[in-house]
Protein backbone atom coordinates (compact mmCIF):
# COMPACT_ATOMS: atom_id res chain seq x y z
CA UNK A 1 0.00 0.00 0.00
CA UNK A 2 1.14 3.36 -0.73
CA UNK A 3 0.30 6.72 -1.68
CA UNK A 4 0.91 7.97 -5.24
CA UNK A 5 -0.52 10.66 -7.97
CA UNK A 6 -1.79 9.48 -11.30
CA UNK A 7 -3.20 11.01 -14.41
CA UNK A 8 -6.50 9.66 -15.76
CA UNK A 9 -8.34 11.55 -18.43
CA UNK A 10 -12.28 10.35 -18.79
CA UNK A 11 -15.48 11.44 -20.35
CA UNK A 12 -18.39 12.43 -17.50
CA UNK A 13 -21.31 14.05 -17.54
CA UNK A 14 -21.37 16.86 -15.42
CA UNK A 15 -24.64 18.66 -14.46
CA UNK A 16 -24.06 22.36 -14.14
CA UNK A 17 -26.42 24.37 -12.07
CA UNK A 18 -27.69 26.09 -14.83
CA UNK A 19 -28.77 23.29 -16.42
CA UNK A 20 -30.32 21.54 -13.64
CA UNK A 21 -32.42 25.24 -13.18
CA UNK A 22 -32.92 24.91 -17.43
CA UNK A 23 -34.42 21.29 -16.92
CA UNK A 24 -36.40 22.49 -14.24
CA UNK A 25 -38.10 25.15 -16.02
CA UNK A 26 -38.88 22.86 -18.52
CA UNK A 27 -40.57 20.53 -16.52
CA UNK A 28 -42.38 23.24 -14.50
CA UNK A 29 -46.13 23.54 -15.17
CA UNK A 30 -47.72 27.12 -16.66
CA UNK A 31 -48.57 27.99 -13.06
CA UNK A 32 -45.57 27.26 -11.06
CA UNK A 33 -43.54 29.25 -13.81
CA UNK A 34 -45.42 32.05 -13.68
CA UNK A 35 -45.11 31.70 -9.45
CA UNK A 36 -41.17 31.63 -10.07
CA UNK A 37 -40.76 34.38 -12.63
CA UNK A 38 -42.44 36.70 -10.67
CA UNK A 39 -40.06 35.68 -7.88
CA UNK A 40 -36.62 36.12 -10.34
CA UNK A 41 -38.13 39.30 -11.28
CA UNK A 42 -38.78 40.16 -7.30
CA UNK A 43 -35.50 39.49 -6.38
CA UNK A 44 -33.10 40.46 -9.92
CA UNK A 45 -33.22 44.27 -10.33
CA UNK A 46 -31.97 44.07 -13.85
CA UNK A 47 -35.53 41.73 -14.78
CA UNK A 48 -38.47 43.76 -15.67
CA UNK A 49 -41.95 42.40 -17.10
CA UNK A 50 -42.64 44.07 -20.69
CA UNK A 51 -46.42 43.43 -20.28
CA UNK A 52 -46.75 45.80 -17.15
CA UNK A 53 -44.05 48.13 -18.96
CA UNK A 54 -46.38 48.66 -22.02
CA UNK A 55 -49.74 48.15 -19.97
CA UNK A 56 -48.37 51.35 -17.45
CA UNK A 57 -46.87 53.31 -20.67
CA UNK A 58 -50.43 52.94 -22.86
CA UNK A 59 -52.52 54.07 -19.33
CA UNK A 60 -50.52 57.21 -19.31
CA UNK A 61 -50.31 57.78 -23.00
CA UNK A 62 -54.77 58.09 -22.74
CA UNK A 63 -54.17 60.29 -19.79
CA UNK A 64 -52.31 62.42 -21.06
CA UNK A 65 -54.36 62.52 -23.78
CA UNK A 66 -57.48 62.84 -21.92
CA UNK A 67 -55.56 66.30 -20.15
CA UNK A 68 -54.62 67.87 -23.37
CA UNK A 69 -58.43 67.38 -24.92
CA UNK A 70 -59.92 68.89 -21.68
CA UNK A 71 -57.14 71.69 -22.08
CA UNK A 72 -57.90 72.29 -25.71
CA UNK A 73 -61.67 72.52 -24.25
CA UNK A 74 -60.82 75.30 -21.56
CA UNK A 75 -59.08 77.05 -24.47
CA UNK A 76 -61.70 77.22 -27.05
CA UNK A 77 -64.26 80.15 -26.55
CA UNK A 78 -67.87 78.56 -26.91
CA UNK A 79 -71.13 81.15 -27.51
CA UNK A 80 -73.25 78.58 -26.95
CA UNK A 81 -73.32 75.44 -24.58
CA UNK A 82 -74.39 71.99 -25.50
CA UNK A 83 -77.96 70.71 -24.36
CA UNK A 84 -76.50 68.64 -21.60
CA UNK A 85 -74.60 71.27 -19.98
CA UNK A 86 -77.68 73.47 -20.52
CA UNK A 87 -79.99 70.43 -18.84
CA UNK A 88 -77.14 70.37 -15.81
CA UNK A 89 -78.13 73.83 -15.07
CA UNK A 90 -81.94 72.84 -14.41
CA UNK A 91 -81.31 70.08 -12.61
CA UNK A 92 -82.35 70.86 -8.79
CA UNK A 93 -78.49 69.94 -6.87
CA UNK A 94 -80.21 70.04 -3.38
CA UNK A 95 -82.69 67.39 -3.93
CA UNK A 96 -80.57 65.44 -5.87
CA UNK A 97 -78.04 65.42 -2.98
CA UNK A 98 -80.51 64.68 -0.26
CA UNK A 99 -81.64 61.43 -2.35
CA UNK A 100 -78.08 60.63 -2.84
CA UNK A 101 -76.61 61.00 -0.08
CA UNK A 102 -76.96 59.53 3.21
CA UNK A 103 -74.86 60.34 6.08
CA UNK A 104 -72.50 62.12 3.89
CA UNK A 105 -72.08 58.93 1.50
CA UNK A 106 -73.54 58.73 -2.21
CA UNK A 107 -75.25 55.90 -3.06
CA UNK A 108 -72.67 55.09 -5.70
CA UNK A 109 -70.26 54.80 -3.04
CA UNK A 110 -72.40 52.40 -1.07
CA UNK A 111 -72.69 50.28 -4.24
CA UNK A 112 -68.82 50.26 -5.51
CA UNK A 113 -68.22 49.63 -1.53
CA UNK A 114 -67.31 46.14 -2.22
CA UNK A 115 -65.04 46.55 -4.76
CA UNK A 116 -62.51 47.59 -2.28
CA UNK A 117 -62.48 44.69 -0.28
CA UNK A 118 -60.63 41.37 -1.57
CA UNK A 119 -63.18 38.45 -2.25
CA UNK A 120 -61.89 35.82 0.47
CA UNK A 121 -62.71 32.19 -0.26
CA UNK A 122 -65.39 31.14 2.43
CA UNK A 123 -63.61 28.08 4.58
CA UNK A 124 -65.38 24.85 4.83
CA UNK A 125 -66.09 23.59 8.13
CA UNK A 126 -63.99 19.84 8.33
CA UNK A 127 -65.84 16.54 8.53
CA UNK A 128 -64.84 16.21 11.74
CA UNK A 129 -66.20 19.56 13.09
CA UNK A 130 -69.67 19.47 11.32
CA UNK A 131 -69.70 15.79 13.24
CA UNK A 132 -68.59 17.35 16.78
CA UNK A 133 -71.11 20.00 16.06
CA UNK A 134 -74.14 17.60 16.06
CA UNK A 135 -72.80 16.32 18.79
CA UNK A 136 -72.88 19.15 20.88
CA UNK A 137 -76.60 19.80 20.06
CA UNK A 138 -77.57 15.96 20.81
CA UNK A 139 -75.90 15.94 24.54
CA UNK A 140 -74.82 17.96 27.21
CA UNK A 141 -73.52 14.84 28.99
CA UNK A 142 -69.67 16.17 29.42
CA UNK A 143 -68.54 12.28 29.79
CA UNK A 144 -70.53 11.14 26.19
CA UNK A 145 -69.39 14.86 24.34
CA UNK A 146 -65.38 13.61 25.58
CA UNK A 147 -66.17 10.05 24.33
CA UNK A 148 -67.96 11.24 21.24
CA UNK A 149 -64.93 13.45 20.68
CA UNK A 150 -62.85 10.47 20.49
CA UNK A 151 -64.79 7.88 18.33
CA UNK A 152 -64.81 10.86 15.90
CA UNK A 153 -61.17 11.55 15.98
CA UNK A 154 -61.18 7.83 15.26
CA UNK A 155 -63.04 7.89 11.86
CA UNK A 156 -61.41 7.62 8.69
CA UNK A 157 -62.14 10.01 5.77
CA UNK A 158 -64.68 7.62 4.31
CA UNK A 159 -66.02 7.64 7.96
CA UNK A 160 -65.57 3.81 8.77
CA UNK A 161 -64.67 3.56 12.71
CA UNK A 162 -61.00 2.48 12.78
CA UNK A 163 -60.76 1.65 16.35
CA UNK A 164 -62.46 -1.37 18.75
CA UNK A 165 -65.30 -0.22 21.31
CA UNK A 166 -63.04 -2.05 23.99
CA UNK A 167 -59.97 0.25 23.41
CA UNK A 168 -62.36 3.31 23.86
CA UNK A 169 -64.25 1.82 27.05
CA UNK A 170 -60.57 1.07 28.67
CA UNK A 171 -59.42 4.63 27.50
CA UNK A 172 -62.18 6.35 29.77
CA UNK A 173 -62.83 3.36 32.36
CA UNK A 174 -66.40 2.94 31.03
CA UNK A 175 -68.94 -0.31 30.29
CA UNK A 176 -68.58 -1.03 26.44
CA UNK A 177 -72.77 -0.35 26.54
CA UNK A 178 -71.88 3.20 26.96
CA UNK A 179 -69.23 2.92 24.08
CA UNK A 180 -72.21 1.57 22.06
CA UNK A 181 -74.77 4.07 23.34
CA UNK A 182 -72.28 6.77 22.24
CA UNK A 183 -71.76 5.43 18.81
CA UNK A 184 -75.42 4.86 17.73
CA UNK A 185 -76.00 8.41 18.79
CA UNK A 186 -72.93 9.41 16.02
CA UNK A 187 -74.37 6.82 13.55
CA UNK A 188 -77.35 8.94 13.29
CA UNK A 189 -75.96 12.04 12.82
CA UNK A 190 -75.50 13.54 8.87
CA UNK A 191 -74.49 12.02 6.20
CA UNK A 192 -75.98 8.65 6.81
CA UNK A 193 -73.93 5.69 7.36
CA UNK A 194 -70.99 7.59 8.95
CA UNK A 195 -69.40 5.77 11.53
CA UNK A 196 -70.34 2.12 10.53
CA UNK A 197 -67.71 -0.40 11.02
CA UNK A 198 -67.87 -1.87 7.97
CA UNK A 199 -69.42 -1.68 4.55
CA UNK A 200 -72.54 -4.10 5.56
CA UNK A 201 -73.54 -1.74 8.53
CA UNK A 202 -72.73 1.46 6.39
CA UNK A 203 -75.59 0.49 4.16
CA UNK A 204 -77.78 -1.15 6.63
CA UNK A 205 -77.66 2.64 8.33
CA UNK A 206 -78.15 4.60 5.18
CA UNK A 207 -81.64 2.66 3.96
CA UNK A 208 -82.76 2.68 8.11
CA UNK A 209 -82.07 6.67 6.98
CA UNK A 210 -84.29 6.41 4.56
CA UNK A 211 -86.92 4.65 6.39
CA UNK A 212 -86.69 0.99 4.92
CA UNK A 213 -84.95 -0.67 7.20
CA UNK A 214 -87.79 -3.77 6.46
CA UNK A 215 -87.07 -3.95 3.18
CA UNK A 216 -86.02 -6.63 0.60
CA UNK A 217 -83.16 -4.50 0.00
CA UNK A 218 -82.37 -4.80 3.39
CA UNK A 219 -82.48 -8.61 3.68
CA UNK A 220 -80.12 -8.74 1.39
CA UNK A 221 -77.69 -7.01 2.78
CA UNK A 222 -78.18 -8.26 6.27
CA UNK A 223 -79.01 -12.04 5.49
CA UNK A 224 -77.09 -12.53 2.47
CA UNK A 225 -73.93 -10.00 1.48
CA UNK A 226 -71.49 -12.24 0.62
CA UNK A 227 -73.69 -13.66 -2.26
CA UNK A 228 -74.68 -9.95 -2.91
CA UNK A 229 -71.39 -8.60 -3.31
CA UNK A 230 -70.26 -11.67 -6.07
CA UNK A 231 -73.54 -11.21 -7.64
CA UNK A 232 -75.12 -14.45 -6.89
CA UNK A 233 -78.59 -13.40 -7.42
CA UNK A 234 -79.91 -16.81 -8.28
CA UNK A 235 -78.84 -18.15 -4.63
CA UNK A 236 -80.38 -15.02 -3.12
CA UNK A 237 -83.27 -15.34 -4.98
CA UNK A 238 -84.33 -19.09 -4.10
CA UNK A 239 -83.08 -18.80 -0.49
CA UNK A 240 -85.33 -15.79 0.23
CA UNK A 241 -88.19 -17.01 -1.95
CA UNK A 242 -88.81 -14.35 -4.71
CA UNK A 243 -88.08 -14.25 -7.97
CA UNK A 244 -84.75 -13.20 -9.80
CA UNK A 245 -86.27 -10.12 -11.47
CA UNK A 246 -87.18 -8.68 -7.70
CA UNK A 247 -83.17 -9.28 -6.43
CA UNK A 248 -81.85 -7.11 -9.32
CA UNK A 249 -84.13 -4.66 -8.97
CA UNK A 250 -83.23 -4.41 -5.46
CA UNK A 251 -79.63 -4.73 -6.09
CA UNK A 252 -80.57 -1.50 -8.27
CA UNK A 253 -81.59 0.34 -5.07
CA UNK A 254 -78.81 -0.83 -3.01
CA UNK A 255 -76.34 0.52 -6.06
CA UNK A 256 -77.84 4.61 -5.10
CA UNK A 257 -76.32 4.05 -1.19
CA UNK A 258 -73.01 5.46 -0.64
CA UNK A 259 -70.00 3.49 0.49
CA UNK A 260 -68.31 6.16 1.46
CA UNK A 261 -70.10 8.71 3.07
CA UNK A 262 -67.21 10.61 4.80
CA UNK A 263 -65.90 11.42 1.33
CA UNK A 264 -68.49 13.87 0.67
CA UNK A 265 -68.12 16.31 2.78
CA UNK A 266 -64.29 15.31 3.75
CA UNK A 267 -63.29 15.69 -0.21
CA UNK A 268 -61.29 18.26 -1.51
CA UNK A 269 -62.09 20.93 -3.19
CA UNK A 270 -61.98 20.43 -7.14
CA UNK A 271 -58.60 20.74 -8.59
CA UNK A 272 -58.75 22.99 -11.85
CA UNK A 273 -56.68 22.63 -14.83
CA UNK A 274 -55.34 25.56 -16.65
CA UNK A 275 -53.47 23.70 -19.85
CA UNK A 276 -50.15 24.49 -20.75
CA UNK A 277 -50.81 24.46 -24.66
CA UNK A 278 -53.63 25.34 -26.87
CA UNK A 279 -54.59 23.24 -30.23
CA UNK A 280 -57.40 25.18 -32.36
CA UNK A 281 -58.52 23.81 -35.81
CA UNK A 282 -58.29 27.24 -38.26
CA UNK A 283 -59.26 26.47 -41.77
CA UNK A 284 -59.01 23.02 -41.54
CA UNK A 285 -55.33 23.28 -40.31
CA UNK A 286 -53.94 22.60 -36.65
CA UNK A 287 -52.37 25.53 -34.62
CA UNK A 288 -50.33 25.12 -31.77
CA UNK A 289 -49.51 27.90 -29.04
CA UNK A 290 -48.66 28.67 -25.61
CA UNK A 291 -51.20 29.28 -23.19
CA UNK A 292 -48.74 31.82 -21.47
CA UNK A 293 -50.81 34.91 -21.24
CA UNK A 294 -50.14 35.12 -17.83
CA UNK A 295 -46.74 34.25 -17.87
CA UNK A 296 -44.91 37.62 -17.76
CA UNK A 297 -42.68 38.51 -20.67
CA UNK A 298 -39.11 39.48 -19.59
CA UNK A 299 -36.75 42.01 -20.58
CA UNK A 300 -33.37 43.59 -19.21
CA UNK A 301 -34.19 46.96 -17.48
CA UNK A 302 -33.60 49.76 -19.63
CA UNK A 303 -31.90 51.86 -16.68
CA UNK A 304 -29.30 49.44 -15.25
CA UNK A 305 -28.07 49.24 -19.45
CA UNK A 306 -28.11 52.88 -19.69
CA UNK A 307 -25.99 53.12 -16.25
CA UNK A 308 -23.65 49.96 -17.36
CA UNK A 309 -22.78 52.19 -20.71
CA UNK A 310 -22.82 55.39 -18.64
CA UNK A 311 -20.00 53.54 -16.89
CA UNK A 312 -20.99 55.75 -13.76
CA UNK A 313 -19.87 52.70 -11.53
CA UNK A 314 -16.49 52.59 -13.18
CA UNK A 315 -14.78 53.02 -9.78
CA UNK A 316 -17.25 51.15 -7.60
CA UNK A 317 -16.15 47.64 -8.44
CA UNK A 318 -18.72 45.92 -6.11
CA UNK A 319 -20.98 47.37 -7.54
CA UNK A 320 -19.97 47.01 -11.62
CA UNK A 321 -19.87 42.65 -10.19
CA UNK A 322 -22.93 43.01 -9.25
CA UNK A 323 -24.73 44.54 -11.72
CA UNK A 324 -22.70 42.34 -14.35
CA UNK A 325 -23.44 38.70 -12.47
CA UNK A 326 -26.97 39.56 -12.44
CA UNK A 327 -27.05 40.95 -15.98
CA UNK A 328 -25.73 37.76 -16.96
CA UNK A 329 -28.18 35.70 -15.02
CA UNK A 330 -31.32 37.60 -16.08
CA UNK A 331 -29.68 36.82 -20.13
CA UNK A 332 -29.56 33.52 -19.17
CA UNK A 333 -33.27 33.05 -18.14
CA UNK A 334 -34.59 34.82 -20.91
CA UNK A 335 -33.15 32.53 -23.40
CA UNK A 336 -34.04 29.34 -21.35
CA UNK A 337 -37.30 30.95 -21.55
CA UNK A 338 -37.36 31.18 -25.16
CA UNK A 339 -35.98 28.32 -25.37
CA UNK A 340 -38.85 26.18 -23.34
CA UNK A 341 -41.52 27.94 -25.08
CA UNK A 342 -39.85 26.42 -28.80
CA UNK A 343 -39.86 22.91 -27.78
CA UNK A 344 -43.08 22.24 -25.82
CA UNK A 345 -44.58 24.30 -29.43
CA UNK A 346 -41.91 21.77 -31.34
CA UNK A 347 -43.12 18.93 -29.35
CA UNK A 348 -47.15 19.22 -29.50
CA UNK A 349 -46.71 19.80 -33.36
CA UNK A 350 -45.00 16.68 -33.55
CA UNK A 351 -47.97 14.85 -31.61
CA UNK A 352 -50.71 16.59 -34.17
CA UNK A 353 -48.73 15.23 -36.97
CA UNK A 354 -48.72 11.81 -35.71
CA UNK A 355 -52.04 12.01 -34.20
CA UNK A 356 -54.23 14.17 -36.82
CA UNK A 357 -56.48 11.26 -37.02
CA UNK A 358 -57.53 11.31 -33.11
CA UNK A 359 -57.86 15.24 -33.74
CA UNK A 360 -60.17 14.90 -36.56
CA UNK A 361 -62.32 11.29 -35.28
CA UNK A 362 -62.07 10.35 -32.01
CA UNK A 363 -59.95 8.11 -29.60
CA UNK A 364 -61.08 5.05 -31.97
CA UNK A 365 -58.19 5.88 -34.19
CA UNK A 366 -55.53 7.26 -31.88
CA UNK A 367 -52.36 5.77 -33.31
CA UNK A 368 -49.29 3.78 -31.38
CA UNK A 369 -46.74 6.81 -30.34
CA UNK A 370 -43.98 6.50 -27.87
CA UNK A 371 -41.39 9.42 -26.63
CA UNK A 372 -38.22 7.83 -29.18
CA UNK A 373 -40.56 8.81 -31.85
CA UNK A 374 -41.31 12.13 -30.88
CA UNK A 375 -37.84 12.70 -29.74
CA UNK A 376 -35.98 11.37 -33.16
CA UNK A 377 -38.28 13.31 -35.47
CA UNK A 378 -37.91 16.96 -33.95
CA UNK A 379 -33.87 16.26 -32.83
CA UNK A 380 -34.17 15.96 -29.12
CA UNK A 381 -33.29 13.75 -26.10
CA UNK A 382 -35.97 11.22 -25.62
CA UNK A 383 -35.80 12.66 -21.71
CA UNK A 384 -36.08 16.25 -22.82
CA UNK A 385 -39.37 15.18 -24.70
CA UNK A 386 -40.50 13.16 -21.43
CA UNK A 387 -40.25 16.28 -19.10
CA UNK A 388 -41.79 18.36 -21.60
CA UNK A 389 -45.14 15.94 -21.25
CA UNK A 390 -45.07 15.54 -17.76
CA UNK A 391 -47.37 17.04 -15.71
CA UNK A 392 -48.74 19.02 -19.00
CA UNK A 393 -51.83 19.48 -20.41
CA UNK A 394 -53.28 20.94 -24.09
CA UNK A 395 -56.80 22.27 -25.01
CA UNK A 396 -57.91 20.88 -28.11
CA UNK A 397 -61.13 20.68 -30.13
CA UNK A 398 -62.48 17.53 -27.92
CA UNK A 399 -61.44 18.32 -25.17
CA UNK A 400 -58.03 19.01 -22.20
CA UNK A 401 -56.11 16.07 -22.29
CA UNK A 402 -52.73 15.48 -20.69
CA UNK A 403 -49.76 14.85 -22.66
CA UNK A 404 -49.05 11.59 -21.93
CA UNK A 405 -52.62 11.22 -23.24
CA UNK A 406 -51.02 10.68 -26.82
CA UNK A 407 -48.44 7.81 -25.92
CA UNK A 408 -49.41 3.83 -25.93
CA UNK A 409 -48.37 0.85 -26.82
CA UNK A 410 -49.31 -0.52 -30.00
CA UNK A 411 -50.93 -4.15 -31.00
CA UNK A 412 -50.86 -5.57 -34.19
CA UNK A 413 -53.34 -5.74 -36.76
CA UNK A 414 -54.12 -8.36 -39.76
CA UNK A 415 -52.86 -6.66 -42.42
CA UNK A 416 -49.88 -5.61 -40.59
CA UNK A 417 -50.39 -2.51 -39.52
CA UNK A 418 -50.38 -1.08 -35.92
CA UNK A 419 -53.30 0.02 -33.39
CA UNK A 420 -52.59 1.81 -30.16
CA UNK A 421 -53.66 0.34 -26.78
CA UNK A 422 -56.01 3.69 -26.27
CA UNK A 423 -57.94 2.80 -29.07
CA UNK A 424 -58.28 -0.93 -28.27
CA UNK A 425 -59.57 -0.17 -24.67
CA UNK A 426 -62.19 2.32 -26.66
CA UNK A 427 -63.21 -0.45 -29.01
CA UNK A 428 -63.85 -3.00 -25.71
CA UNK A 429 -65.83 -0.50 -23.85
CA UNK A 430 -67.90 0.22 -27.13
CA UNK A 431 -68.46 -3.30 -27.83
CA UNK A 432 -69.71 -3.72 -23.94
CA UNK A 433 -72.32 -0.94 -23.88
CA UNK A 434 -73.64 -2.37 -27.22
CA UNK A 435 -73.31 -5.72 -25.57
CA UNK A 436 -77.38 -7.71 -24.55
CA UNK A 437 -77.52 -7.10 -21.26
CA UNK A 438 -79.15 -10.91 -20.57
CA UNK A 439 -76.34 -12.53 -22.69
CA UNK A 440 -72.98 -10.62 -21.61
CA UNK A 441 -70.46 -11.40 -23.79
CA UNK A 442 -67.26 -12.89 -22.19
CA UNK A 443 -64.05 -11.87 -22.40
CA UNK A 444 -62.88 -14.71 -24.87
CA UNK A 445 -66.21 -13.22 -26.99
CA UNK A 446 -64.90 -9.88 -27.38
CA UNK A 447 -61.46 -11.05 -28.69
CA UNK A 448 -63.12 -12.90 -31.54
CA UNK A 449 -65.19 -9.69 -32.25
CA UNK A 450 -62.09 -7.58 -32.49
CA UNK A 451 -60.00 -9.98 -34.53
CA UNK A 452 -63.16 -10.02 -37.17
CA UNK A 453 -62.49 -6.37 -36.90
CA UNK A 454 -58.71 -7.01 -37.70
CA UNK A 455 -57.48 -6.41 -34.73
CA UNK A 456 -54.94 -9.16 -33.07
CA UNK A 457 -55.57 -9.35 -29.37
CA UNK A 458 -55.78 -12.43 -26.97
CA UNK A 459 -58.35 -13.08 -24.26
CA UNK A 460 -55.80 -12.15 -21.34
CA UNK A 461 -55.33 -9.03 -23.14
CA UNK A 462 -59.13 -8.27 -23.37
CA UNK A 463 -59.70 -9.36 -19.69
CA UNK A 464 -56.56 -6.59 -18.71
CA UNK A 465 -57.80 -3.82 -20.11
CA UNK A 466 -61.17 -4.56 -18.79
CA UNK A 467 -60.32 -4.23 -15.63
CA UNK A 468 -58.33 -1.10 -16.17
CA UNK A 469 -61.50 0.59 -17.53
CA UNK A 470 -63.43 -0.76 -14.45
CA UNK A 471 -66.01 -2.88 -15.95
CA UNK A 472 -66.95 -6.47 -14.39
CA UNK A 473 -67.21 -9.87 -15.90
CA UNK A 474 -69.55 -11.27 -17.98
CA UNK A 475 -71.14 -13.08 -15.38
CA UNK A 476 -72.16 -10.16 -13.19
CA UNK A 477 -72.85 -7.84 -15.61
CA UNK A 478 -75.59 -10.63 -16.79
CA UNK A 479 -79.42 -9.10 -16.12
CA UNK A 480 -82.42 -11.44 -16.31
Amino acid sequence: MKIGLHLRQRQTLVMTPKLQQALKLLQMPAIELQQMLKQEIMENPLLEGVDDIEELSEEQQREEEQEREEAKKKEEPTEEKPEAEAGEENVDWDEYFNQGFELGRSASEEESHEEFFEKVPVARPSFTDQLIGQLRIATNDEQLVAIGDYVIGSLDDSGYLTCELEEVADTFGVTVDIIEHVLKMIQAFDPPGVGARNLRECLLLQLHARGEEDTLAARIIRDHFEEFKQKKYLEISKKLKVTIQDIQAQCKVISTLDPKPGLEVSADDPRYVIPDLVVENIDGKYVVYLNDRNIPRLRISQSYQEELLKGSHAGNRETREFINSRLKSARWLIQTIEQRRRTMVKVMECIVRKQRAFFEKGTAFLRPLTLQQVASEIGMHESTVSRVTTNKYVQTPRGVFELKFFFSSSLGTQDGGEVSAKAAKDKIRRIIEAENARIPLSDQKIADVLRSDGLNIARRTVAKYREQLGILPARMRKEY
